[in-house]
């Protein structure tokens, strides 16, 4: 069994994995992975989630290798019937192949790089991996999906605010260049799993991928929730009780990610998280995956608030990715 997506799970599955992990947090000491290896492998910069997987398979018991294509490990290319001629020196045919052997799990991240919005949504790298790989597969995050990260958002909600429906604003912010999906697509995801009524407010122009959206409202129907799409920044905040914000490129970004850099720009000021968009809320918790740029996304105002759980968030990564792991080597 793999974790790509939380959409492969139902929602039975994904309150098991927050019960497992609010356990862990609360001092539960087994080691199932006692004696075992897993393999990390980063294309892209970490710092929670490298953190959090290293110390979270030290504190059950086994051991993380560190991978890091074209640094600590060689080029990878990933394409079916490529001719390597160039810059790659192994294809992940043999590099997933022979990790298993050594390994029982492997965690791939990998970004999106907003160059083909058509090839990247399929997230290519990552299904090469669980295409060869016998071990289970974690995504630590794709073009497409940040599950871990979903996952945390999810128990702190559950944490901070009880285990009943909330209503719950994604909303994108600005950011000085177009970001990947990933993030929002999995939130909106989660929350639609979890019956939230989600409401995302974005620019038009940002909008996230009509199939997952489509898959959200799926979810969001059979668990008692909603899924609602504006881009009235006054309605959005009304009423809320959680503001999550990330930036993102639409699709239309991809191959051009510059973008129309005058028009971008004149959003900042009305798409940052402050202190007067707060007081529409019903006293909204704050949350953003990190990192996060400070009077840019959100005001230090509110990041810094009471209202702010943006590190209880970032703990919750250690503790669900711990469930995660001993639910799929258990």
């Amino acid at each position: 069994m793999n974790f790509l997506s939380t959409g492969q799970f139902e929602l039975h599955d994904l309150n098991r994995l927050l019960e497992s992990a609010a356990k862990y947090k609360n001092g539960h000491a087994a080691r199932p992975l006692e004696g075992k290896s897993v393999a990390l492998v980063f294309f892209n910069p970490s710092l929670r989630t490298r953190a959090s997987m290293q110390v979270g398979i030290y504190e059950l018991g086994g051991n993380a290798v560190i991978l890091e294509p074209g640094s600590t490990s060689w080029t990878l290319e990933y394409r079916e019937g490529a001719v390597m001629d160039g810059n790659k020196t192994e294809h992940l045919k043999e590099f997933v192949r022979v990790l298993e052997r050594y390994v029982s799990a492997i965690g791939v991240r990998t970004f999106a790089e907003l160059k083909n919005w058509e090839a990247e949504r399929t997230d290519p790298i990552l299904n090469v991996f669980s295409r060869y790989a016998s071990v289970p597969v974690i995504n630590l995050e794709s073009a497409m999906h940040h599950p871990c990260q979903a996952m945390a958002d999810m128990m702190t909600i559950h944490e901070k605010l009880g285990d009943q429906k909330k209503k719950v604003l994604l909303t994108w912010a600005w950011h000085p260049k177009p970001l990947p999906m990933a993030v929002p697509n999995s939130f909106a995801l989660a929350a639609a799993q979890f019956g939230h009524d989600l409401r995302i407010a974005h620019p038009r122009g940002y909008e996230l991928d009509e199939e997952l959206i489509r898959e959200a409202k799926h979810f969001a129907a059979a668990n008692g929730g909603t899924v609602e799409i504006t881009h009235d920044l006054e309605q959005a905040y009304e009423g809320v009780e959680v503001v999550y914000a990330k930036s993102w490129g639409g699709k239309d970004f991809y191959g051009n990610s510059d973008g129309d850099i005058a028009h971008r720009l004149q959003l900042r000021e009305q798409w940052i998280v402050d202190q007067r968009k707060m007081n529409l809320t019903n006293s909204a918790i704050f949350m953003h995956c990190l990192p996060v740029r400070r009077n840019v996304i959100v005001t230090d105002e509110v990041i810094d608030s009471p209202q702010s759980m943006v590190i209880d968030e970032a703990e919750n990564r250690l503790h669900i990715q711990k469930a995660i792991l001993t639910e799929l080597l258990k």
